[in-house]
């Protein structure tokens, strides 16, 4: 199985290359760091091979022999069309561990390309958007009928630079749902509803988050929303911060903040991440007002990213993603994550 991880060097995907050589692969490790890349290299005796993204032909050349990239280079709004385009002109399949919605609509504004290709374009294969886009399936699949999908969310642990750095990337951008099929600009922390994940009810704020954009494509309901678990004071915050997004968009605040992430944000330490969990609550709603329900209990999010992307990539190299834009519930199924470990789904 020759696989290619790119961006190997950062944090999460220093954890992926991890867990690909303990389940017994030997992935090529790559990115545009010549020194951290080769240490990692060395430290887990694997080949690497040094190439930024802004010379095609050299991406081109990174590819050689390769079956798949597993892109780990965010923020992936900058990186992803380049190493994109590369897979497709190689006929290389494409794996990402975005949790963006632009890059998931440009990615599947190409799946006829992809198909002629024989490519699998399959991003979100992380924490950003696995557990997720494979509950809303399975509640698709329980309630064939649904029209509206409401997906939540409450994590327990730190982030990493790279998640810091795409957090920045949005600043002073609108929120964003789906309405009928089409996707949907709101005002920034739009709406809150309280959500039972498991120990009690908890307020919850409407984000874009990826599956906006997957769900739709992964189980054709128009109507979706998606929210995350967070205190009170952090919600009058964001609202507060809606009259700002001009400044917080602008160039030159959003050089300070991600210099500023860059000096002082690494990710969870092992011992954080062993302590996390991630908890994803969905339900789904038809014209008649049935509704039905479920909860997936998982690892913290940066662990569940590295399970999942492994699997996904085996999955992908045996021939079981079909070429074309794939999001991973539509690729693998809704029981994907019940092979990753620590993963739990209750229906309610």
């Amino acid at each position: 199985m020759s696989f290619l991880i790119y961006g190997a060097n950062g944090y999460t995907g220093r954890l992926i290359a991890q867990e690909a050589v303990s389940r017994g692969h030997r992935p090529i490790l790559a990115g545009r760091n010549r020194a951290q890349v080769e240490a990692l290299g060395v430290e887990l005796g694997l080949p690497c091979r040094v190439v930024g993204l802004d010379d095609p032909n050299a991406i081109r050349a990174a590819l050689e022999g390769i079956r798949a990239v597993v892109h780990c280079a965010g923020p992936f709004s900058q990186t992803s069309a380049p190493m994109t385009e590369a897979c497709l002109r190689t006929g290389v399949h494409y794996l990402d561990i975005t949790g963006e919605i632009a890059v998931f609509e440009a990615l599947a504004a190409r799946d006829q390309e992809a198909r002629t290709a024989g490519v699998t374009l399959l991003p979100g294969v992380g924490f950003d958007v696995v557990p997720s886009d494979c509950l809303a399936l399975h509640l698709k699949e329980r309630l064939p009928s649904a029209t509206s999908l409401t997906l939540a969310f409450q994590t327990r642990g730190a982030i990493s630079r790279g998640t810091a750095l795409t957090a920045v990337e949005g600043l002073g951008e609108p929120g964003c749902i789906r309405r009928d099929g089409v996707l949907t600009p709101v005002p920034g922390a739009w709406k809150t509803r309280e959500v039972e994940f498991g120990g009690g009810p908890r307020l919850a704020v409407s984000i874009p988050w990826g599956d906006v954009s997957t769900a739709w494509y992964t189980t054709g309901i128009g109507n979706i929303e998606v929210y995350i678990a967070l205190p009170g004071n952090v919600v009058r915050g964001l609202r507060r911060t809606r009259s700002l997004g001009w400044l917080l968009g602008s160039a030159p605040i959003r050089a300070v903040l991600s210099a500023l992430v860059r000096a002082r944000v690494t990710g969870p330490s092992e011992e954080v991440r062993r302590g996390g969990e991630t908890i994803v609550w969905g339900e789904v709603a038809d014209a008649t007002g049935r509704r039905v329900s479920a909860r997936l209990h998982g690892p913290e999010g940066y662990t569940f990213t590295a399970l999942a992307s492994v699997r996904a990539v085996e999955r992908v190299l045996k021939g079981e993603a079909t070429p074309g834009f794939m999001t991973p519930g539509k690729a693998f199924g809704a029981d994907f994550p019940l092979a990753i470990p620590g993963v739990e789904r209750v229906d309610l």
